[in-house]
């Protein structure tokens, strides 16, 4: 197929433990410099330095010198799509429909720059089911009842949509493997729900803790049931000793 687009280059600089693992961390839209990133991917700061240029020089990264330091961070939201969608193709473990990863980072993430985890995917179901979002086989549509609704929470829709970027779009959510909001609906919405302080991030990159006053919101903005939303890890049931 001659007019086939050779897309080996992206994937080979993907194709590194150590640059996937630094490339995740950066889907929080925080810079960060290559000591931290190889202290995330437990690589020597000198291989990290490598690496880097070479996804800098690919154009997945961006890098800005201040001082003596110099930061990186996603070239732009299309890379961390595009690692959100891989993703999704890494086969579940047998036990468990969710891959081998902590708690916290399953319950709420940052997706680059709207909400991921456990508690993005019941926020778009609910806002589904409650007429905000129009979902159907061509993609999702924000109601004018939802515009009305997300007035409250401080967001225009009407500017949302003057951007260059889509309203509303389905993310397929690679640790609950169903849909989250992504777009610039997505953005904005957690653009506020950090501003109020329902959801503040935790120690591990890209996680977010929901508060109580955040879950209490979410309880009556979206009339989401407050028992989905606790932040604590279910403890497993210790097994009955024979007597």
């Amino acid at each position: 197929m001659q007019d086939a687009i050779d897309i080996t280059y992206v994937a080979g600089l993907l194709a590194d433990g150590s640059r996937s693992t630094m490339l995740q961390a950066l889907m929080d839209q925080r810079a960060r410099t290559a000591g931290e990133l190889a202290r995330l991917a437990k690589i020597a700061p000198s291989t990290a330095s490598q690496h880097l240029g070479r996804l800098s020089d690919g154009g997945l990264l961006t890098v800005e010198a201040q001082g003596r330091h110099r930061y990186y961070r996603l070239a732009d939201p299309r890379v961390a799509t595009l690692l959100e969608s891989l993703m999704t193709l890494v086969p579940a473990p047998v036990a468990s429909h969710a891959p081998h990863v902590g708690f916290d980072l399953r319950f709420a993430r940052t997706c680059y720059d709207h909400l991921a985890g456990t508690v993005a995917t019941t926020l778009y179901d609910r806002l589904a089911a409650d007429g905000t979002l129009r979902v159907t086989t061509e993609g999702v549509a924000l109601t004018p009842a939802g515009a009305r609704r997300l007035r409250s929470l401080g967001i225009d829709s009407e500017t949302l949509r003057a951007g260059r970027r889509p309203l509303a779009r389905a993310c397929l959510d690679w640790t609950e493997r169903r849909h989250h909001l992504a777009g610039a609906l997505g953005a904005a919405l957690l653009s506020s729900f950090r501003a109020r302080d329902w959801l503040v991030p935790r120690n591990v990159p890209r996680a977010l803790r929901l508060t109580t006053t955040g879950r209490q919101a979410f309880a009556s903005h979206f009339d989401i049931d407050a028992s989905i939303l606790t932040n604590v890890k279910p403890q497993t049931p210790r097994r009955q000793q024979d007597t």
